[in-house]
């Protein structure tokens, strides 16, 4: 009996020494509604550097996509709707899953299509994606002028619903 428990004992402090080896040591920072959204840094399509942060002050409909997702086609028209209507008060900032695009110039030729002119920021190591725990294309979330999610949408957004966001 001594041996089962002394053996049970072991096993339990070698599995406790290896998940406290591999487990992240920071905090994460994770996306979550009510929360301060956090900030990155990313490239964008025409070469510059943009941060969330540069438009503390502003609405921010951040929504990521791919140019092979159906929804994220169905709704960039609207997005560019949105972006010429209240490009004042509300910023249209898209994340490009980057990672998963055959090329660059499959990315421009998608913003050429859709004639898009706000930021596209491309994710070319998936960080940001995996910052806001991305799981499915498009999703997107709507920060207020402080930097709180005051809402996450995965899926589809219609352009009733980017309009009550610009709005409130």
């Amino acid at each position: 009996m001594k041996k089962i428990l002394a053996i049970g004992l072991l096993i339990f402090l070698v599995g406790y020494a290896v998940w406290s080896f591999v487990s992240p040591k920071e905090p994460k920072v994770a996306a979550e509604l009510g929360s301060k959204a956090p900030d990155f840094e990313l490239e964008t399509l025409d070469g510059k550097t943009v941060n969330l942060s540069d438009f503390e002050g502003k609405k921010v409909f951040l929504n990521f996509w791919g140019t092979w997702c159906g929804p994220c086609k169905e709704e960039m028209p609207d997005m560019e709707k949105i972006h010429k209507t209240y490009g004042n008060d509300v910023v249209i900032l898209a994340v490009n899953k980057t990672s998963r695009e055959k090329n660059l110039n499959t990315v421009n030729q998608f913003i050429n299509k859709y004639n898009l002119t706000f930021p596209i920021a491309l994710d070319k190591e998936d960080n940001v994606n995996t910052q806001y725990e991305v799981i499915g294309l498009p999703t997107s979330y709507f920060i207020d002028e402080k930097g709180i999610i005051t809402n996450v949408r995965i899926g589809g957004v219609s352009y009733e619903q980017m309009e009550l966001f610009a709005k409130e």
